[in-house]
């Protein structure tokens, strides 16, 4: 029997041999206990229900443990369908452009080499917590307006938020005071900005208009909330994946450091941050002999698609280089997610820092790591390193 509960502390660790069992067996999945879901783990599934938002839809969030109708008041747009969506990504999209993103780029490096180069002195270090869980708050902030000395705070209550200690999801206090902590803090932010503007995303947020059309200011707080959380958090754990699987995988470490894009786009497929995404069915639906009615929480397992035979040749084979154009890493459609261009560079720019300053015969001391606990996003909390400086 097959039981699948993102949940589940050992299926946190190692989820791959139940995906590879569902992707085989059970590619339509119905976990009949509280929260009930169904699971879609194949490739073209898992792309069909991101694209099709009137059946699939995100009105209810994303995440089991914030299902439910009010999910837009913390998730903003992600539990929005069009024209709610549209409306409030296009106006995002005024503040978050490309150009904006790029800009980042030589910040980024420079803040890489700042950590870094402490923790070089040492040898033996901790990859997330002495290095790479500074960077993506520092660059978000950055971009937000969040100044130097409130980001541990930030960066203390975005952990906490995608804590998940319940092995049913169930959110708890500390959570929860996490989240109204968060709210309170950028709704401070977002007054402050009204009323002296700056060259920052909240202020560029409050500002964007289409048509006359302008976000209220709850949007513009849910929103940096967003921002200042999952894509943090989301960065970080593709970091430290990333790390991990380059020492793991010995034969393609040269590759690694050779070739940074093609490292981040295969640890992307192979173990990316987003395990899943939630969705309620719009109507009934009979898919592999099942039927799903109106209503069900429909996940859909973009770790499980990354890994279908039907997609990617010998998927359970750490490869840089492949093609990995199919990754549903970062979903695919009108949802498709807004950072995933600040996530890749971040990733990127971070990471050939690291290969420039170190040497590729680094250790990761896999038996003192630990996991994140969180459901959905997949990664390390703690995951100590041994490095050489280069000469």
């Amino acid at each position: 029997m097959i039981v699948y509960n993102p949940n589940d502390p050992e299926l946190r660790a190692d989820p791959y041999p139940t995906y590879r069992r569902l992707l085989d067996d059970v590619p339509l999945y119905h976990h009949e206990a509280p929260p009930r879901y169904w699971a879609l783990s194949r490739h073209a599934d898992v792309a069909s229900a991101w694209r099709n938002f009137e059946l699939y839809s995100s009105d209810h969030g994303v995440v089991i443990e914030q299902w439910g109708s009010d999910a837009h008041r913390t998730m903003s747009f992600l539990a929005m369908d069009p024209p709610g969506h549209t409306r409030i990504r296009a106006l995002i999209s005024r503040g978050f452009t490309p150009a904006r993103v790029d800009r980042l780029r030589p910040r980024i490096a420079e803040l890489s080499r700042d950590y870094l180069e402490p923790v070089l002195d040492k040898g033996t270090f901790d990859f997330v917590t002495d290095f790479a869980a500074m960077i993506p708050v520092d660059v978000i902030s950055e971009l937000i307006g969040v100044p130097v000395s409130d980001r541990p705070m930030l960066r203390r209550l975005s952990e906490a938020i995608m804590e998940r200690e319940d092995v049913d999801g169930n959110l708890t206090g500390k959570v929860r005071d996490s989240v109204t902590g968060l709210a309170a803090y950028y709704t401070e932010l977002v007054a402050e900005r009204r009323r002296h503007p700056r060259e920052d995303l909240a202020s560029a947020l409050l500002a964007a208009r289409i048509d006359g059309d302008r976000l209220a200011e709850g949007d513009v707080v849910s929103t940096l909330m967003l921002l200042g959380t999952a894509g943090n958090e989301t960065t970080l754990k593709l970091l430290a994946t990333a790390w991990r699987l380059a020492w793991q995988h010995p034969g393609q470490r040269e590759r690694a450091f050779a070739d940074v894009d093609a490292w981040v786009e295969e640890s992307l497929r192979f173990e990316g941050p987003s395990q899943y995404t939630a969705r309620r069915l719009t109507r009934e639906v009979k898919l592999h002999g099942r039927t799903m009615p109106a209503d069900s929480m429909v996940l859909l397992l973009m770790g499980a698609a990354n890994r279908d035979p039907r997609v990617f040749p010998d998927p359970d084979r750490y490869l840089i280089g492949r093609d990995t154009s199919a990754t549903l890493a970062f979903g695919v459609g009108r949802h498709f997610c807004f950072g995933a261009a600040l996530a890749r560079l971040e990733a990127r720019v971070v990471l050939r820092e690291v290969a420039a300053a170190v040497s590729p015969d680094y250790e990761v001391h896999l038996e003192h790591a630990e996991w994140a606990l969180s459901s959905s996003v997949r990664g390390h909390s703690r995951l100590p390193t041994t490095v050489t400086r280069r000469a």
